[in-house]
């Protein structure tokens, strides 16, 4: 079982904790070309400056890049914590099955993919006039590439530290399976308080993060691994990166479409969260024939 595979090696709690701190310092290090480049056109700054918007100021491509490198120094980071503080390989933090299943990844990212591909192409056409033709084929092209190759690897990030570091961490530490979703989808939900769509939407916005925290913890834990998790997250930010942004997202990119109109909260969160998302666990429950949920989400050990 994948949350109980913690008790396999002698990896108490503290050691979790600590292993979060070195991933931390790693995304701090990270973030070094990201304030290299916001500082030096702008080398002092006053008490109300926000780093975020002096960033605004640069290329779109390279805001991107400067977002992301954080997260791939900080999966070097993870890599070496599993390796060298954990002994343990990064496959049990991966999955129960003896081997990585890429099919489920890949089943995932083009599931999910294309739901938001035809929920973007639908919502284009019945409200045309929240959006803005946006495409220039050469910073589209440099987009494609940087979100090809750095955004699955900043899902990716996410992905191992809640979904299975830190799932099974509070695994070993609370010895049930229902504690580890709840901690680390609360984390997961609360750490995009940082986030411009907080400031721009409201706090309410939380529940939906934190909400997919559930969902994904949910995936997970019934599918006995993050492999399907991995391909959901990849999608969803890359597929959005690609379609649509618009000037109030983490994300500023060269997508196909800006999204213009007044942002706002209500039905679109709550058919996300509470439709679309329970009917892609549906889905994924009738593809890997799912069974047993409250055991799988509550039991003991």
């Amino acid at each position: 079982m994948f949350v109980e595979k913690s008790l396999s090696f002698k990896n108490p709690f503290w050691m979790y904790l600590l292993g979060s701190l070195i991933v931390i310092i790693f995304n701090l290090i990270g973030q070094i070309p990201l304030y290299y480049f916001i500082m030096k056109d702008a080398p002092v700054l006053s008490q109300g400056d926000n780093p975020m918007e002096l960033l605004r100021n640069l290329d779109k491509n390279l805001q991107l890049f400067l977002l992301l490198i954080p997260f791939v120094i900080s999966l070097l980071g993870f890599w070496l914590v599993i390796r060298k503080l954990h002994e343990r390989s990064l496959l049990s933090v991966t999955t129960d099955r003896k081997k990585m299943d890429w099919q489920r990844v890949l089943y995932a990212f083009c599931a999910w993919g294309t739901i938001i591909l035809l929920l973007t192409v639908a919502d284009y056409f019945m409200f045309p006039e929240d959006y803005s033709w946006n495409f220039q084929w050469k910073p589209f092209l440099l987009l494609l590439i940087i979100g090809t190759l750095l955004i699955p690897l900043q899902t990716s990030m996410e992905e191992y530290i809640f979904r299975g570091y830190l799932m099974q961490g509070f695994g070993r530490l609370f010895r049930n399976r229902w504690a580890p979703l709840v901690f680390t989808s609360v984390i997961f939900g609360s750490l995009h308080i940082f986030n411009p769509e907080i400031e721009k939407l409201g706090y309410a916005l939380l529940f939906y993060y934190i909400g997919t925290g559930f969902f994904l913890g949910i995936m997970t834990l019934m599918d006995e691994g993050i492999e399907l998790a991995l391909g959901f997250h990849a999608a969803n930010n890359l597929i959005m990166s690609l379609l649509v942004t618009s000037d109030w997202t983490a994300f500023q990119t060269e997508s196909l479409l800006i999204d213009v109109s007044e942002p706002s909260l209500g039905s679109e969160m709550i058919l996300m969260t509470f439709v679309i998302q329970p009917l892609f666990l549906l889905l994924l429950s009738k593809k890997y024939q799912w069974k047993n949920w409250k055991n799988k989400l509550t039991a003991k050990f």
